[in-house]
Parts: C-alpha cells; structure tokens; sequence
C-alpha cells in the first residue's frame, strides 16, 4: 500500500538490483530493540524496512535483526555473529557511539561494510575512520557547528552552553562552540550536567541567567530534553534567556511529550518532517501509512540507509568488498534533500534545517526558519584507504 501511495506522487522509484533466490544479499540489521533507546532502534528499523519496500520491493535481501540492548560487550558479540555464523555482506543500524566503538575493530577487521544509522562520534568519520564504515546518519560537529554563525548573524554575541557531561555531549557543543567563535562570538559560561543522573538543572539554570549572556545553547536528548525543555520553561527563562540547540533537544520523536514547553524553541538538525519537498512529502505520507505517527530523524536515517543499499547493490556490486566501495560513492536526492558521502571521511554531507516549534493542530511541529549549505565535516585526522579485496 505503501508502494501505491509513493507511486501516486509520481516518487516510487525501484531499482534493478540483480536478485537470484539462492544467493540474495545478507544484512545484519544491529540495532536497540530494548533498553533504552529502544525507540530509537524501532524508529529506525521502520524507516529501513519501508525504504527496502520503496526502492527493491522484489530484490533478495535477507535481513537478519539483532539487538544490542545498548550495551557494547553485547554490540561486540552480537556482530561476531553476524560476521562469522550468518556470513552477512553488510552491517546496518548502531545507534549507541559507545556501541558503535566497541563494533568498529570488528568490522573493520572482517573487511564488513557497516552502514551507520545513528552513532554521530566524530571520531568515527575522524580519527577512527575505516574504508569499510559510511554514515548516514550525521556527525556530532555537523549538526551544530553551522548553528554558530546562523546564530551570530542574528545578532547573538554572547552565549551559555549546557550539555550532559559525556563524549556526544561534549562533541555537539563542541561544534557549536567552534562555529560560534570563529563568526565572532563569545562563550559566557559553560556547564556539564552529569549524564543520565541530573534531575534538577535548577542550578544550572541559574548560573546561566547570572553569566549575562544573550541566549542559551544546549544539547540533550529523550528522557533529558524533555526534563530540561520543561524545567527551562517552568523557571520562566525563554522571555530573558531564548532557548537554542541541537534539534534532538526537540526531535518529533518526543516533543509532544514536552507540550507547549517546547513552544518557540529554535534548534538545528538535518532533517524534520515538515520539509517541503515532494521528495519528503512522499517518505511522510508512506511512514505515517505504514506506522500511524510522524517520522522523526531515526525513522529517515533508517531510510536512507535501505535505500543506500540498494543503490549500492543496484550498481551490481556484490559481496563485502564490493558493496563497500559501492556505498562511498552513493548519492541521492531524498527525503532530507540532496545527500552525498565524503570520499575523505565517509562522512555524510546533508543540509542542516533551522527550525523553530510551535503549536500545531494536531500538537507540536516544525516552522523551517532557514536551510543551511551542505558542508562536509574536516578529516580530523581519517586517512582514508580503499576497501581492500
């Protein structure tokens, strides 16, 4: 049905990807189904399984879905699995970074192609990169290092960060902080919460409101974002202080759970589902026909990563090594606009969007408020190599 709804946009574009019953392409889908990011990995695995039914309704691929269960000595087993008594061609899904550190000398090791859906640690596109590991998810740094000049040019010169004190943490203010000083501006005080422990940001509210900066910028996301776009709003800080960030503080995953909290929050992120293109419109017609809610950006990055596949496998390249160096030259216009894989990193390179919340018919949603340019991250010392045969 879903297939019909995109053929009717005139959008449901299958590709011809060689199938034979005998020897169909093997994925390992390695993703959260329980735990806590379960909502997550679900997100994803649907945005996955509908993009295979958009783009290879009749191709073999065989999919074979393990959980993680967020925690990376399970990660590591359950991709040793994959490897070495499934005989996967290529890995999809890791949402955790910490997840994604521990599989990483795994498949890199193997020669495995792994697609990643979510894990955004820099260093894995950086310093850890491997011929054999291509994101489409985002990095840390990308999603909010151009909010630093957006944020400036609109004439915000002094700041206040807050982050939970733990690597993703640190790397998304990171980014906004580099961005924000090179366009000029200053960084008026800086704090971070302890991860998944800080029930009351009382404190730290405070010292923001005293640092005498004009906004506060701030990365959390699920459980966190929700307590802190609650309590930001409860202290009755947005008049004084505008709330900014990264836009996992308001993803659509959960921001009707925040309310009208979340009301004139403006944030960054690489995808929202009120995108105005018939591109996305088709994703969000079938996503929701397939699931009954929105998509958020889990449910587009598992999406893009099928069709990453099978654009890849369209090309006819199989088996790991072929599939490998097939994936760093995918490239498409989908649903989060043009997107393309940096041959330095294998980095994606997306536009960000500027949106900002406000209350919709049917609860909170999206004002787009600017596109910015597609940029790919710097190599951050990844030296890139061919995937060897």
């Amino acid at each position: 049905m879903k297939r019909h709804v995109l053929a009717a946009l005139g959008l449901a574009t299958a590709f011809a990807v060689p199938a034979h019953a005998e020897d169909p392409v093997r994925v390992g889908l390695l993703l959260p189904f329980s735990g806590v990011y379960a909502a997550l990995g679900n997100d994803i695995e649907a945005g996955f399984d509908l993009g295979l039914e958009t783009f290879a309704p009749d191709s073999g691929f065989e999919v074979i879905r393990e959980d993680t269960e967020v925690k990376p000595p399970v990660a590591l087993a359950k991709t040793r699995k994959l490897i070495l008594q499934d005989k996967v061609d290529v890995i999809a899904g890791v949402v955790s970074s910490g997840v994604l550190g521990a599989v990483r000398d795994a498949v890199h090791g193997a020669g495995v192609p792994l697609i990643v859906a979510n894990a955004g640690n820099d260093d894995a596109t950086g310093s850890a990169c491997s011929p054999w590991i291509t994101r489409m998810s985002f990095s840390n740094g990308q999603v909010n290092r151009p909010m630093g000049q957006w944020l400036h040019d609109q004439g915000i010169t002094r700041v206040f960060t807050l982050a939970p004190d733990y690597a993703g943490g640190r790397q998304m203010i990171g980014g906004f902080v580099e961005g924000f000083t090179a366009a000029g501006g200053e960084i008026a005080g800086q704090e971070f919460t302890p991860f998944q422990k800080t029930q009351d940001f009382g404190p730290y509210l405070a010292k923001a409101k005293a640092s005498g900066a004009q906004a506060v910028y701030v990365f959390y996301a699920g459980s966190e974002a929700i307590s802190f776009v609650k309590q930001y709003d409860s202290f009755g800080m947005k008049a004084e202080l505008p709330l900014y960030g990264s836009g996992f503080l308001t993803s659509p995953l959960y921001v009707n759970a925040e309310g009208p909290a979340a009301a004139g929050v403006v944030t960054a992120l690489h995808y929202v589902p009120t995108i105005d293109t018939e591109e996305n419109r088709a994703f969000v017609t079938a996503f929701e026909a397939r699931t009954g809610r929105l998509p958020s950006e889990y449910a587009v990055q598992g999406y893009d990563s099928a069709r990453a596949l099978v654009e890849a496998a369209a090309t006819g390249a199989r088996g790991r090594a072929g599939l490998g160096e097939a994936l760093r030259q995918v490239q498409f216009t989908g649903p989060r606009g043009q997107t393309s894989i940096d041959p330095a990193t294998n980095n994606i390179v997306q536009p960000i969007y500027v949106y900002e919340t406000v209350q919709g018919d049917d609860g909170m949603t999206q004002k787009i408020l600017a596109e910015l340019p597609a940029r790919p991250d710097a190599a951050n010392g990844c030296e890139m190599a061919p995937v060897a045969n």
